[in-house]
């Protein structure tokens, strides 16, 4: 423990102007293309889920429990008033969380905390353990929380900030993907139940507009994520 605790608190070189060029490229083609957005949608699902659950607590609400499916979706289940405050806040927690997570995470790599950062993803996983209610969702985070903690107890400090660069550049560009893949969905007729449709029944917002104003914040974060990941 002393070992993890001295590696999380201590800080490691950022990559060079052309080492995080390549992170962000390999970053964008593995989320702007069908094949590799497959393969992240998983972690950007654990995260969606988790802004619902934390949002939940923090309004007050009574957290029942996560379940994350092998199609990539995810449910959060949360008692209390069903209308109101605490539950619109609760649902429009979700799409923007990647990107939040991923603009915060962006200012603690920017000071070199690149290992402490992918503890902390270990951290987040574990946490999400005691409310999962399905096995597969129980297989993902184990899974999810053994690679991310397997390159930081495997890899030298210097791999393992490459490793963590090359995350919080996935979260900041899947944020907007997920919300226009929301979009698409909706366009085909489909995702009617989906966070902006029951945000739209609950506060007289037209679903569009939430859109919009997910994709602006996902945009925002991406863009001063960038800024503070630029050496």
């Amino acid at each position: 423990m002393r070992d993890i605790w001295d590696a999380a608190t201590s800080t490691q070189p950022l990559p060079s102007l052309a080492g995080a060029l390549v992170l962000a490229a390999l970053a964008l083609l593995v989320t702007w293309t069908p094949t590799g957005y497959r393969f992240i949608r998983h972690g950007v699902t654990i995260v969606h889920e988790a802004g619902h659950a934390t949002v939940a607590v923090l309004t007050g609400r009574q957290l029942r429990g996560i379940r994350l499916h092998a199609d990539t979706s995810g449910v959060t289940i949360s008692r209390g008033r069903p209308r109101g405050p605490g539950m619109v806040a609760t649902l429009a927690a979700g799409y923007p969380a990647p990107a939040v997570l991923g603009f915060a995470s962006a200012a603690l790599l920017s000071q070199g905390y690149a290992v402490g950062w992918l503890w902390l993803m270990v951290a987040l996983c574990a946490l999400m353990l005691i409310q999962i209610r399905n096995f597969y969702g129980l297989w993902v985070l184990l899974v999810a929380g053994a690679l991310v903690g397997g390159a930081t107890w495997l890899l030298p400090a210097e791999g393992a900030g490459w490793i963590a660069h090359l995350l919080v550049w996935a979260l900041l560009l899947a944020a907007p993907r997920s919300v226009v893949e929301l979009q698409r969905q909706r366009g085909r007729g489909g995702a009617r139940q989906s966070d902006v449709d029951q945000l739209a029944a609950l506060t007289g917002v037209p679903a569009t507009l939430w859109v919009g104003l997910f994709w602006l914040i996902c945009v925002a974060c991406l863009v001063a994520g960038a800024v503070l990941l630029a050496p």
